[in-house]
């Protein structure tokens, strides 16, 4: 059995400091890796970031994470990484990585995501040249998340993301905002490979619960969703994968 803990959308910055910590500290009894959905600054600085390493570095168990869009606010996304790389975190765009877990290798592909819609309300690749980039974006990020999940081999496989894979765990948000909150595309990449659980925030007044149109699991775990500091899935369980039975 693999046990992950997750949130997303902490936004640390001086004034968080502490506030997880707590909880933190009890993660080696209850979790296995600690994996973070991306939002991990408030505006993206680097004395943010600093922040953010203090709060969630030297836990005890590994930390994964993939950035969202408040951690590009400044500009400084690159320096932001280097923080949280330097710290002990791996920040993952677009690129995998395997944790040798209770004997179990747990692969791991992450990558922000980006925007766009979902079937039937999406935006498509035709028109101006600000639409075609726009989602070329998606796609390209979408292309580079599926690739990662195929190249991995491991014993389970988790995606990681900021934006949605599915529209099911934005229910509670505005209906005219679900394209700036993730794409279908997303979903086809995860689709693309024999993926365990989906992991992603940035929809705060979403859902946590939903599936791909391929019936991978997928779990919102914005901090205001989740409520707490984190939330823990079993995999490889005795008791049924599919429902991800909290530990």
């Amino acid at each position: 059995m693999i046990r992950i803990a997750a949130v997303g959308d902490v936004h640390v910055d001086k004034d968080v400091l502490g506030r997880y910590r707590p909880a933190l500290e009890q993660l080696p009894g209850v979790a296995d890796a600690l994996l973070i959905a991306g939002d991990l600054t408030r505006h993206g600085t680097v004395d943010e970031a600093k922040c953010m390493a203090r709060e969630f570095g030297d836990l005890g168990v590994p930390v994964v994470v993939v950035l969202g869009n408040h951690d590009h606010q400044s500009d400084q996304q690159a320096e932001v990484s280097r923080v949280l790389a330097d710290s002990g975190l791996t920040v993952l765009e677009g690129e995998g990585t395997v944790l040798e877990l209770n004997g179990h290798r747990l692969g791991i592909a992450g990558a922000k995501g980006f925007g766009g819609g979902f079937a039937g309300a999406c935006a498509s690749k035709f028109g101006e040249r600000e639409m075609k980039d726009f989602v070329g974006t998606t796609e390209a990020v979408a292309e580079r998340l599926g690739a990662a999940l195929r190249g991995l081999e491991c014993d389970a496989l988790v995606a990681l993301t900021h934006y949605s894979p599915v529209p099911e765990t934005l229910v509670g948000e505005p209906l005219e905002i679900y394209p700036f909150l993730g794409s279908y595309l997303l979903g086809q990449a995860i689709d693309s490979a024999p993926t365990s659980l989906a992991l992603h925030g940035h929809a705060h007044h979403g859902t946590e619960r939903g599936r791909t149109p391929g019936g991978v699991p997928v779990r919102n775990v914005a901090h205001p969703v989740i409520k707490q500091a984190y939330n823990v899935y079993q995999l490889l369980s005795d008791q049924v994968d599919a429902e991800l039975v909290p530990a």
